[in-house]
């Protein structure tokens, strides 16, 4: 007898409910292991990192500040991904979105009067990072260049070019030395709803439950999903493949820099360091946990935001540095990784004396 791996033709709800679950648990396993070589209990530090993000309405309110960023660019990469479009660039086009409603921020208040520049940040904020993401799109679909590279180098551009305008030429004269540019105006301000938390948490609800009807119950969503399963099927199908990924792409981009316009037209008020911090790659765990539902994005982004806020309560409740929550969620991707596999393969007994006659199933 010998064991293969056979691909799932369905996967069952109970597997996409399952395999993310047990995934965190192991995590959760995994960064215990980890506090107790460092001599701390693990048991108490996840208590000490709950309380610190939902122990208190400041801690809650700091936790849906990092939720909704979370949630939106969750959003965007899920959406690339359903196409098998390795979307990287989440980062690099929140921060190209946060550049652009900057600049309508910035530089359009005495053109554009009342809730209007709100407006035209925000939408400047998806263009930007619809544009970004379709530089990657554009090469992929026509000159067939690997995403996943592109993607990730381009980030580092978006971050530098980002750096240098509030260091440079965006910097506030009146600011004491500080980079970052100057205050935006009332009008450019994202209302907020508690302590720093904006308006973004209904746009970003709202568009979770949107984005699941349109991939359920729309022709698009249909084609997205052929498209991704097997592009050769699409083609012979008649299907748009190359059309459908680049709207796809300027879509997954455009939300995330919905998110970057956020951030700068909600939180700080003016683009400064920490608009990049990696809202984008921690995007990437959360599309994977939440198996690319758009309904369980919002949770997954909460639990993530739970741990960011957590291991900086635990710096100064326990002593430990903050980077703690960081490390954990690389700890959540790897088992989600090695999850996935589960998730889209089965374990298959072959009888030893079969031989070559299985060699189909053993891909």
């Amino acid at each position: 007898m010998k064991v293969v791996f056979e691909k799932r033709k369905n996967v069952s709800t109970t597997a996409q409910v399952l395999v993310p679950a047990i995934s965190f648990v192991v995590s959760l396993v995994l960064s215990g292991i980890m506090l107790s070589i460092f001599g701390t209990n693990p048991f108490q530090t996840f208590a000490a990192m709950f309380k610190g993000a939902f122990g208190s309405i400041n801690g809650f309110s700091e936790t849906l500040v990092k939720t909704i960023p979370l949630l939106l660019t969750g959003l965007g990469v899920s959406l690339a991904f359903r196409l098998k479009f390795w979307n990287i660039g989440a980062e690099g086009q929140l921060t190209l979105g946060g550049v652009a409603a900057a600049a309508v921020a910035l530089f359009m208040k005495d053109f554009v009067l009342g809730p209007s520049l709100l407006i035209l940040a925000i939408l400047a904020g998806c263009i930007a990072g619809a544009l970004w993401a379709g530089i990657p799109g554009l090469l992929k679909t026509r000159l067939n260049v690997d995403e996943t590279l592109t993607t990730l180098m381009l980030n580092y551009v978006a971050i530098l070019f980002s750096e240098y305008l509030y260091y440079g030429p965006w910097r506030d004269p009146h600011g004491y030395g500080f980079p970052g540019s100057a205050p935006f105006v009332e009008n450019a301000w994202l209302p907020r709803i508690l302590g720093r938390a904006h308006v973004g948490l209904y746009i970003g609800l709202a568009l979770a439950i949107i984005l699941w009807i349109i991939l359920r119950r729309t022709r698009w969503g249909f084609e997205i999903s052929v498209i991704g399963a097997s592009p050769k099927a699409a083609h012979y199908l008649g299907m748009p493949v190359e059309r459908n990924i680049m709207l796809t792409v300027l879509l997954s981009g455009a939300l995330c820099g919905l998110a970057g316009a956020g951030e700068v037209t909600g939180i700080s008020h003016r683009l400064q360091q920490g608009l990049s911090i990696g809202y984008g790659y921690t995007a990437i765990i959360i599309a994977w946990m939440s198996q690319l539902n758009p309904l369980a994005i919002p949770f997954v982004s909460l639990v993530m935001a739970g741990i960011l806020v957590g291991g900086d309560q635990v710096q100064l409740m326990m002593g430990l540095p903050s980077a703690v929550g960081s490390v954990m969620q690389g700890l959540i991707l790897f088992p989600m990784l090695a999850g996935s596999l589960f998730s889209e393969y089965r374990l298959k007994w072959i009888p030893a004396d079969k031989g070559p006659s299985c060699a189909k199933g053993e891909a």
